[in-house]
């Protein structure tokens, strides 16, 4: 693998994580 491919994989993790955090939280506050 490639740095940036690598970079490209740790990117999306962190996107997809505080999407689902966003999520639960909105659920929460209803």
């Amino acid at each position: 693998m490639r740095a940036e491919d690598s970079v490209g994989l740790v990117v999306a993790a962190a996107l997809a994580v505080y999407l689902f955090v966003a999520l639960l939280r909105a659920d929460r506050t209803r």
